[in-house]
């Protein structure tokens, strides 16, 4: 018995971070899963870069004539809602999980191999609005390992977790429509698998979970330098829109309709 409480403590201890529970989502419905390991098509949308099927899982590259990060996304329009996946560098840049607003960007994880970086975006490209980084980790993701990425969005708030690097924060933006899902990748390449998105209400228990994480902007390294190639956003200069989708597990859920355009004009 005595041996058996022991595997069970070690066990726990080294229970893997996406395994953990949610902190700011409690998760209901599944909207769409997949594990990511048939070729890229409908609904999903690739804007820019190359994405295909590659020993079972996606692969996003980016293309050098496309000027900007591979870019794939869902239609999807969603409320409150929590993202899982899992991604591996194979030699790229970075990459990103990106959610977009129903004009413009609204949030993002984004990782290089040494940074994880948790913001809400720039949110209106040409105007006075800025990003604003909640958390900047140092990191260290080595070519050819998978890793896990959580986000969870309920309300104004997010946390966002990558491994055992988790961060969390506010904005009014949140509290609109979440729309388009995606992933980007700057250079080549980064592999995903294992998707899945579903509904979410709030935990009761955040406001308690809340008190062991940092505050949003306490843990803020400097930002990775930009290499060549980095996407390009319109007017203002930002970081890579790089995103992340792995796998999708099967879906049979038909995706959300695309009023005025928001997805098939914006990347």
């Amino acid at each position: 018995m005595k041996t058996l409480l022991t595997l069970l403590t070690l066990n726990a201890i080294a229970l893997p971070a996406a395994e953990t529970p949610p902190l700011l989502a409690l998760p209901g419905k599944v909207v769409f899963a997949s594990s990511l390991n048939t070729e890229p098509a409908s609904p999903w949308k690739a804007a820019k870069g190359r994405w295909e099927l590659s020993d079972g899982v996606w692969k996003g590259s980016e293309l050098a004539e496309d000027k900007h990060g591979a870019v794939i996304r869902l239609p999807n329009q969603l409320q409150d809602f929590m993202v899982e996946y899992e991604f591996r560098f194979d030699g790229a840049r970075s990459t990103s999980l990106s959610i977009n607003a129903v004009k413009d960007h609204m949030a993002r994880i984004s990782i290089t191999p040494n940074s994880v970086t948790i913001q809400r975006d720039d949110n209106d490209h040409e105007g006075p609005d800025k990003a604003v980084v909640f958390a900047r980790f140092p990191a260290d993701f080595a070519p050819g390992t998978w890793h896990k990425v959580r986000l969870e969005m309920v309300g104004d708030t997010l946390v966002g977790r990558v491994d055992n690097l988790v961060a969390w924060g506010s904005s009014e933006l949140f509290k609109s429509i979440k729309a388009a899902p995606g992933f980007t990748v700057a250079g080549q390449s980064v592999s995903f698998r294992n998707l899945s998105i579903r509904e979410a209400s709030l935990n009761p228990g955040w406001e308690s979970a809340k008190g062991t994480l940092p505050k949003p902007g306490e843990k803020v390294t400097p930002a990775p330098s930009a290499g060549k190639g980095k996407a390009k956003g319109k007017g203002k200069k930002k970081a890579a829109c790089q995103l992340v989708l792995p796998h999708l597990l099967s879906s049979n859920i038909a995706p959300w309709p695309d009023p005025g355009g928001f997805f098939s004009k914006g990347f």
